[in-house]
């Protein structure tokens, strides 16, 4: 089990969302894929994404600007 880790922090749509699709693409099952930024809207969008695609979503944290959100391929 891996964990890959995607950083979009100032980066606004779509990239957080083209960015956590890549990252989902290469992780194998059981992989973690921990994604920061700062985005308002895509903070919203990558949880809707991950359900669309039967993805876990682990964790969603907030710290000031700052968002994590862990998936589970």
């Amino acid at each position: 089990m891996a964990d890959i880790n995607v950083d979009v922090r100032k980066e606004t749509c779509p990239v957080p969302l083209v960015e956590m699709r890549k990252a989902l693409r290469k992780a194998l099952p059981g992989d973690r894929v921990i994604i920061t930024g700062t985005h308002a809207a895509s903070k919203k969008e990558i949880p809707m994404a991950a359900d669309a695609l039967s993805v876990k979503i682990v964790s969603i944290e907030e710290s000031g600007d700052e968002w994590v959100i862990i998936l589970q391929k």
